[in-house]
């Protein structure tokens, strides 16, 4: 009987993954590797990201995400390269801010800010930003109203180097965590822990 060998790690691959886990993130954010989906590229990796103080283990009630990137050597047609950045970030918002019409264009002009302030190069970028507001009955009525921002993007790195992708999607959940942007020129709406 044969043994079927892992196929070797692509260098192009490899480079990618020392980047990865070499990026500086905000101090604030908890970031841990995590099983990479295996269905949807020969070669991935996986980071999932919770906004302190909670440990990792849980989701964050401040913020938490997950990025992960793709390589595929054959270079599927629709993401117009061998790389492709899959991303989420998700917090909880104050319902008045919840409510805001342009909140949705914010969070993604937040995602485009933290990319390009950090000179990450990318291209074919689409996503969605999600607007969640709930109201508790029966036993969860004192909880109240809460609102909750989601976003889900995807972009292709046109560099092996995707330091600044993971930099910028670390500065994207926390912006959504409510936290200062640590670039200058992004400006921050301010959100705080719902009931807080």
């Amino acid at each position: 009987m044969s043994e079927t060998r892992p196929a070797p790690t692509p260098p192009e691959f490899a480079a990618a993954l020392d980047a990865v886990r070499r990026a500086r993130t905000r101090p604030e954010l908890v970031i841990s590797e995590i099983a990479a989906p295996s269905s949807l590229a020969p070669w991935a990796v996986a980071l999932a990201a919770d906004v302190s103080p909670t440990r990792h283990g849980g989701d964050s009630e401040l913020g938490t995400g997950r990025f992960v990137l793709l390589y595929d050597p054959e270079e599927p047609e629709s993401w117009g390269g061998s790389f492709r950045v899959v991303c989420f970030a998700q917090a909880p918002l104050e319902t008045d801010i919840g409510t805001d019409p342009f909140l949705a264009e914010v969070a993604w002009s937040w995602l485009v800010d933290a990319l390009d302030t950090r000179n990450a190069k990318y291209t074919a970028a689409s996503g969605t930003a999600t607007k969640i507001l709930s109201s508790g009955f029966g036993e969860l009525a004192r909880q109240g109203d809460g609102a909750q921002i989601e976003l889900r993007a995807s972009w292709t790195p046109l560099e092996h180097d995707v330091t600044a992708h993971v930099e910028g999607w670390s500065e994207l959940l926390c912006m959504l965590a409510g936290l200062p942007p640590a670039a200058d020129g992004v400006t921050s709406i301010r959100s705080r822990r719902a009931g807080k």
